[in-house]
């Protein structure tokens, strides 16, 4: 018996000794498999364990391929890295991954004597007795003697707080069940930490007094409470400004912020608030000596930013506006220097980020005002690791879907820029063998949607397979990025599609506003009108389309297959979020109260309405689905494990009920040992991507015969 009917009718599965199918664990009580929820229900892991089994049987036919996938993967890839070494105020410091490790080293060396090399941190050594390690946040003490970090060794987002004297020190476990964030005070004998509710929410900012001895000793005082959130919509979070002189305490929650100032030499001092929140005012700050700069939103959808001098603090007629508002740009952040400002703007029309730079004289008078220069876009851009506040010359990194991440130093007073570093490639896939093109799909409503696509140069102008991905949520922007084991991919034959679609941030803050809550249907139908897209202008073979979504893209190809099921051939649903309803409907889930803003309160009957009627559990079309491959983790905060095992089960319920889908294949893989963002190691990432691989080259018809039929 299996954990779903055989996948097609010559299965030699078919009587696998040891496997129950969903019907066996079906409760007529509980028609929707809600009992799924109940990790302490020991038939939960038996029925997981199945779907498993029932998934290895599956993909047997296929590991040949997706050893192949995986061998080939590591091929195109430099597999010891060293990372891009960093200059602090008494020691340049990077990481280095051995060839065969999992995690990386950090190493150091005095500024002045760079034969003097010494590992201070040792992950991959630190990950041999755990099944799952996730480094949260790491920081360096002002005086680089000591770091702290904190790590999650289940993948639950749960963490433990370590520290260490430099470079040899015994770790110390000081603090368990804490949230990821750490920042060191300047007075060089505080932490700063987050602590979590009953919902995993970070409500809290605490600070640890130290007592720090040269010889490696350490005692911890008791941690002080600085700030508790009362409101369970906002979390806390933690930073510094680069001048290093204030700490920062931001509340926020999806649409609306509070920043708290503590002087950092002074970490006792109460913090004082910068502005008092008003509903629907986001703002961020950064710090020159004698000014605070604010970007917010406040009669500015799109954000500006203004200054205020340091001691007018929430003195709204004290401000001078510096970048004013514009209907066709979006300002994302702004970082400060002596010198002036890097401020990050996004284009509407072009979905593309700029950096610019503003620079003051000693009256803080603007005498330089520019964009500065990168490579031919589209790509990402951003600002690199310049932790000095007097830098001059920056570093600018630089990524898109045919070039490799790269770095670049720009020194600002002579216009150089050299390349400093990027990832190299092997194999018979370079970025001039590559094709990246930008379309744009007309929505429903008529809105123009980006979509990019990349596959191989030799293919243009031929109608190919194609992958379609998508995420569209919280106003994350998609913006181009490389990846090794795509290549795996396109060598095939296989295009790689993009739909930018309402809801993320890739045109600003207005493509994300009209793609939530009540908008919250753009964002499917901009996925279809991508697809349709691709296969008008002749790009994508009608027939073979793949649907790939994680997390909130899960709910976005969920949604979209319920809307036009035979758009695709086949759906990768990675820790999907499809039971959207039922999960906003518990408040002591994870995330809940948090996302009110983003997907609405269903205790409002006019949202639970809106939630229901695209929430895919609720409009499940499991007769008309294509093939689907769910991952789900048993860890996972985020997207609990349930989601995709009663997806799953519904659609294999479906397949046992209806003959005519019994060819149907319905897969499910949980992850028993890590969380929502799958295994920490990045061999088991690099494997499960691979298996991930072959199910969608088997479901475009290119495993050259491996694997079961396709229906």
């Amino acid at each position: 018996m299996k954990a779903q009917p055989p996948n097609h009718a010559q299965s030699t599965q078919r009587h696998q000794p040891g496997l129950s199918t969903p019907s066996d664990f079906r409760r007529p009580e509980d028609p929707e498999w809600h009992w799924l929820e109940d990790r302490d229900d020991g038939r939960v892991q038996e029925f997981l364990h199945a779907a498993n089994a029932s998934s290895d049987a599956w993909f047997s036919p296929l590991e040949p391929l997706a050893e192949a996938l995986y061998q080939g993967h590591l091929a195109r890839r430099e597999l010891a890295v060293k990372g891009l070494a960093t200059r602090l105020d008494h020691f340049t410091v990077w990481s280095e991954t051995a060839a065969d490790a999992d995690y990386p080293q950090w190493w150091r060396h005095p500024n002045d004597a760079a034969e003097a090399s010494e590992c201070f941190l040792d992950l991959e050594a630190r990950a041999r007795a755990q099944a799952f390690l996730e480094l949260g946040d790491m920081a360096l003490s002002p005086d680089e003697q000591w770091l702290a970090w904190t790590e999650d060794t289940q993948g639950d987002e749960t963490y433990t707080l370590h520290l260490k004297r430099l470079p040899d020190g015994e770790p110390l476990a000081l603090l368990d069940q804490l949230g990821a964030e750490l920042c060191w005070a300047e007075d060089g004998t505080t932490l700063l930490f987050t602590r979590y509710d009953a919902t995993q929410r970070p409500d809290s900012a605490w600070r640890l007094p130290l007592s720090l001895a040269p010889d490696g000793g350490c005692r911890a005082g008791d941690p002080v409470l600085v700030w508790r959130e009362a409101d369970p919509e906002f979390w806390i979070g933690l930073g510094k400004t680069r001048s290093r002189q204030w700490l920062l305490i931001e509340s926020a929650s999806k649409d609306t912020s509070e920043s708290h100032l503590v002087p950092a030499d002074r970490p006792a001092t109460p913090p004082r608030c910068f502005q008092p929140r008003s509903a629907g005012v986001e703002y961020a700050l950064d710090h020159r000596p004698g000014h605070f700069y604010i970007l917010h939103n406040q009669d500015a959808v799109h954000f500006q930013l203004d200054v205020v001098a340091e001691g007018g603090l929430g003195g709204e007629g004290q401000r001078k506006t510096l970048v004013p508002h514009r209907e066709e740009v979006t300002l994302e952040g702004v970082d400060a220097y002596a010198w002036g400002l890097v401020v990050g703007e996004r284009d509407h029309g072009e979905a593309q980020v700029s950096l610019r730079r503003v620079e003051f004289d000693a009256a803080g008078d603007i005498i330089t005002d520019d964009t500065l220069p990168t490579s031919a876009g589209p790509l990402s851009v951003g600002l690199g690791d310049t932790p000095h506040f007097d830098a001059r010359v920056l570093r600018l990194r630089e990524e898109s879907f045919t070039t490799p991440a790269s770095w670049w130093s720009l020194d600002l007073d002579s216009g150089d820029r050299k390349l400093l570093k990027q990832a190299p490639l092997h194999g018979d896939l370079g970025p001039a063998d590559l094709a990246c093109d930008r379309l744009w799909a007309i929505a429903h409503d008529g809105e123009r949607v980006p979509v990019s696509v990349v596959r191989r140069a030799d293919l243009v102008g031929q109608a190919l397979p194609t992958l379609l991905y998508g995420y569209g949520a919280y106003g994350e922007a998609l913006d181009p990025w490389f990846s090794a084991a795509r290549l795996e991919l396109l060598a095939r034959g296989v295009a790689f599609a993009v739909a930018h679609v309402r809801g993320g941030g890739e045109r600003g803050e207005p493509w994300y506003l009209a793609g939530k809550l009540e908008h919250k249907p753009n964002s499917f139908h901009d996925f279809l009108a991508a697809r349709d897209t691709l296969v008008d202008q002749g790009l994508a073979d009608a027939e073979r389309i793949v649907a790939y979504g994680a997390s909130a893209g899960g709910l976005l190809v969920g949604a979209s297959l319920n809307l036009a099921p035979t758009a695709f051939c086949a759906a990768v649903l990675d820790v999907p979020f499809v039971d959207v309803l039922r999960t906003m409907e518990n408040p002591d889930l994870p995330l809940t109260t948090a996302e009110y803003t983003e997907w609405g309160n269903p205790e409002d009957p006019r949202d639970a309405r809106r939630i229901r009627d695209y929430s895919p559990l609720d409009n499940l079309a499991a007769r008309d689905w294509p093939t689907v491959f769910l991952q789900g983790s048993w860890h996972d905060t985020r997207v609990p494990y349930w989601e995709p095992a009663k997806l799953y089960a519904r659609l294999a319920q479906a397949n046992a009920e209806t003959p005519s889908l019994s060819n149907r294949p319905v897969l499910l893989r949980t992850d028993m040992e890590s969380g929502h963002g799958g295994a920490s190691g990045r061999f088991k990432a690099w494997r499960d991507g691979a298996r991930q691989d072959a199910f969608i080259l088997w479901a475009l018809g290119l495993s050259d015969g491996a694997g079961p039929p396709r229906t």
